[in-house]
């Protein structure tokens, strides 16, 4: 019985713990659709939205009356920048034996898919345009893609505004092709060489020197196989040694100018001498010459030197105004043999000394093709007539004669030349202290022989009578080509009202005249007079 009891009340039991289950919608279905809630939230708590932030600006912005003023507000120099610093991080480990752990989890990378490229045909406009267009900002291919030809005519154009050196040494050293369009010999015809290497004002270290000397001959060795012109300036040491090494290796050197250079030998100018066969200039611009230069390179006349600069037809040396009395050795019968075809010879500020020549040689020829002579001063000159009848005995090309300072020369001296069209004659007396204050005649002779030919004449300061200049001013007056005259100097002369107004009546093409410091003329006429139009309200003035 009691067996029964039991069994009955676990029966009971279980059918009250099972009621629940099997009654309306609390039963297994709702625990179902549980699942599916907790399975979705979890997918749902995995996708987070994206939140836009919005960019702040690490800087604030006053606005002023003329001017807006941006005040940083950040510390960090990498707060709201474009570049961001590459942050370290630690490598991961790997495990020993090459298996991982078992809280790793292997992931895969997202792979982007490849753009497709469309096949388009491409012409040749784009080709070309590829070829010289560069694809980034720090792409230089455009300089080695251009032709060499332009390129050349490229530096070209900037040597001849700037000079060849130091442009084309440094631009020689961009790229291959740029230094072998730097180094084309059409570019190196004319070199002139100054504060390159060394600096005004100081001196040179032995080392620096070395280096300086190196460097001219190899320029000579691979550049200077072409050259022209060669200029050099404001040098104080290896001149010589400079006019050596460009005599040696230029062949074809025309034009030698050196200007402002200290410590000039005749050790280079015979080196010119010897090999430059083809020199037509020489030119000395403020250069001291420590030796007798002219007497080394024109005097030897012997047959080793005879005819060692047959082409020169510049010969030029001139010497600062505030500088010491220059006195330079020439022979000139020397000068006419070796230069038979000199065509300007000038010596400024320099006191031409002359030299006699030695017995035994040949008869000098003069400059049958001289066209300008200056020999002006500001010192005292030694030149008389005989020593310019020397010169020019055999010249009648002379078109210009440059005698300002020669007091010692005389107009009976200039009527004796042989010179039939002078042009330009420039006789005034300017910063002399041997003025001469006696009256000296006979410039009627010289405006009676070149009046059909003078186009300027220059007589400051000369002490020709009144009588003299008027007879002269008539022969001016006279010429059959009234128009030739264009300047007239007559400054510190006794010129008469009467002698300019015959002048000035028949010189219809003077458009200068200087009557400054002239006693015989009335007040507001001494002065300097420009242009055609002013020269003829003197003439009404006159009148």
């Amino acid at each position: 019985m009691e067996a029964s009891e039991a069994e009955a009340s676990t029966q009971s039991d279980r059918k009250e713990d099972g009621a629940p289950s099997g009654r309306g919608e609390d039963g297994p279905q709702s625990k179902k659709a549980s699942l599916k809630r907790t399975r979705n939230t979890k997918a749902k708590k995995t996708k987070k939205p994206r939140v836009s932030r919005t960019f702040q600006p690490g800087y604030t912005v006053h606005e002023g009356e003329d001017m807006l003023f941006v005040i940083s507000s950040s510390t960090s120099q990498y707060n709201y920048s474009a570049w961001v610093p590459k942050k370290k991080g630690r490598r991961k480990k790997k495990a020993a034996g090459g298996k991982l752990k078992g809280t790793q989890v292997k992931t895969k990378k997202a792979v982007r898919a490849k753009p497709k490229l469309e096949n388009k045909p491409v012409t040749k406009e784009e080709e070309v345009m590829d070829l010289f267009v560069p694809q980034r900002k720090s792409d230089h291919r455009w300089g080695q893609s251009l032709p060499e030809e332009l390129l050349i005519n490229i530096f070209k154009m900037v040597v001849d505004q700037d000079g060849a050196v130091p442009f084309l040494c440094r631009v020689g050293r961009v790229c291959r092709l740029w230094n072998v369009a730097a180094s084309s010999p059409v570019l190196w015809h004319r070199v002139t060489v100054g504060h390159c290497w060394v600096a005004p004002g100081r001196n040179q270290l032995p080392q620096t020197e070395m280096k300086v000397k190196d460097t001219l001959t190899w320029l000579a060795e691979h550049r200077f196989s072409q050259l022209r012109d060669f200029s050099l300036c404001h040098w104080k040491k290896n001149v010589d040694f400079t006019l050596e090494t460009v005599s040696q290796f230029c062949p074809h050197l025309r034009s030698v100018k050196l200007s402002h250079c200290h410590g000039v030998t005749a050790k280079g100018f015979t080196s010119l001498g010897l090999h430059s066969r083809s020199l037509q200039s020489l030119n000395l611009q403020y250069s001291e010459v420590q030796t007798p230069v002219h007497e080394t390179f024109n005097t030897q006349i012997s047959c080793e030197v005879r005819g060692c600069c047959p082409d020169l037809e510049l010969l030029e040396v001139n010497t600062e105004l505030d500088s010491k009395d220059c006195e330079l050795p020439v022979c000139i019968q020397a000068l006419q043999i070796s230069c038979p075809k000199l065509k300007t010879f000038r010596m400024l500020n320099v006191r031409p000394r002359h030299k006699a020549m030695r017995t035994g040689t040949d008869l000098p020829s003069g400059f049958p093709l001289l066209e300008e002579l200056c020999i002006a001063t500001t010192h005292y000159s030694y030149m008389r007539d005989k020593d310019l009848l020397d010169i020019l005995f055999d010249s009648p090309k002379l078109r210009v004669l440059d005698l300002r300072g020669c007091l010692r020369i005389t107009p009976a001296g200039l009527a004796m030349l042989p010179c039939l069209e002078l042009e330009c004659l420039f006789w005034g007396q300017y910063f002399s202290r041997h003025l001469s204050t006696s009256p000296v005649r006979g410039l009627h002779m010289v405006t009676q022989k070149w009046s059909q030919t003078l186009r300027q004449l220059d007589i400051a300061n000369h002490p020709f009578p009144e009588e003299d200049l008027e007879l002269a001013m008539s022969h001016l007056a006279q010429a059959t080509e009234a128009d030739r005259l264009h300047s007239l100097n007559l400054s510190g002369t006794k010129i008469t009202p009467q002698a300019l107004r015959s002048v000035i009546g028949q010189a219809t093409a003077l458009d200068y005249l200087n009557l400054s410091s002239c006693r015989y003329l009335p007040r507001g006429a001494k002065r300097i007079y420009r242009g055609q139009e002013d020269v003829r309200q003197l003439l009404n003035k006159l009148v």
